[in-house]
């Protein structure tokens, strides 16, 4: 006997030696959907390795834009704009008060976002969420930095009375990318504004209005919002979608004029990005911005 051997018949034993099992490994097939609850992350980066997206689009490609003016009749103007399936609408009221002392012939634009639970599961109810907030702060800063409106122009008696614009801006479907949503609704609205005439009477101090009479507002420019998403630190993404918005290690936002010029650029933070880069996204911008543009103007001239 050697050690080659087996042991039942080492022993003596006359005893039946178990038939030979090759082990292999067990391999498990995922479907996709598994996969992707699992290894999202995984999911995406197969994807985008292949130059497409999880929902059909190549990584230039940005969702198709709607937008409908006059979609609350009670608003002295509103609007309504789509990026895929984000839906968002905003209706802006026109109130009479009294100028700051400071600037007594400026108005105001108070603008105010919401991402209400009914728009998405991940929104609960209670205090704003970051995502709410961090889209009004963009909001504001937008309004301040672009100038798009002359806040004199919102003047009823200097010194004495102006118009404050109240524009509340609500996520009705939430799928990612409620920034560029929510600034194309607003832009859209406060061009739809028409201000009923208001003049001021020194001798009773008040101020009367007539509805019949409107004057629409006279915007100096017109910002668009356009922004990417990067995965990875290298594939850079137009409009990201919810399903892409958890995965990106930073996003880049471009707000351009109607002239096409740069009216400002948000990255809150993430991987650094490459001077290419940037002026690949800047152009990318320019062409989506005149492309807005134009669904803009079309859905004002229906009107």
């Amino acid at each position: 006997m050697d050690d080659s051997t087996p042991a039942s018949v080492q022993n003596g034993m006359d005893v039946d030696t178990p038939p030979s099992v090759t082990s292999t490994p067990a391999v498990f097939s995922l479907d996709s959907e598994t996969f992707k609850k699992i290894h999202p992350t995984e999911y995406h980066r197969r994807f985008l390795s292949q130059g497409v997206r999880p929902d059909g689009r190549t990584l230039s490609r940005f969702r198709k834009a709607k937008i409908t003016v006059g979609a609350i009749t009670t608003a002295h103007g509103s609007a309504m704009a789509r990026l895929g399936e984000t839906t968002v609408v905003c209706g802006i009221k026109a109130e009479i008060t009294e100028p700051k002392t400071g600037a007594p012939r400026d108005g105001f634009i108070v603008p105010n976002f919401d991402l209400p639970p009914l728009c998405s599961p991940q929104f609960k109810p209670g205090p704003p969420s970051e995502l709410s907030q961090s889209i009004s702060e963009y909001i504001n800063r937008v309004l301040e930095s672009s100038k798009l409106l002359n806040l004199s122009d919102l003047c009823i008696e200097e010194g004495r009375a102006v118009w404050v614009l109240y524009a509340d801006i609500v996520c009705l479907n939430y799928e990612g990318n409620a920034m560029d949503a929510a600034m194309l609704a607003l832009v859209a609205a406060l061009k739809h504004v028409r201000l009923p005439t208001a003049t001021f009477y020194e001798a009773d101090n008040a101020v009367r209005v007539k509805e019949q009479r409107t004057i629409p507002l006279k915007l100096s420019r017109t910002p668009i919002s356009v922004t990417f998403g990067v995965f990875d630190g290298q594939f850079i993404l137009a409009d990201p979608d919810i399903e892409e918005e958890p995965h990106l290690s930073s996003q880049l936002t471009v707000i351009i004029e109607q002239n096409g010029g740069l009216c400002g650029m948000l990255k809150p933070g993430g991987s650094a990005l490459g001077q290419e880069t940037l002026t690949s996204c800047l152009e990318a911008a320019r062409t989506r911005a005149t492309h807005i543009l134009g669904i803009l103007e079309g859905a004002l001239a229906e009107r």
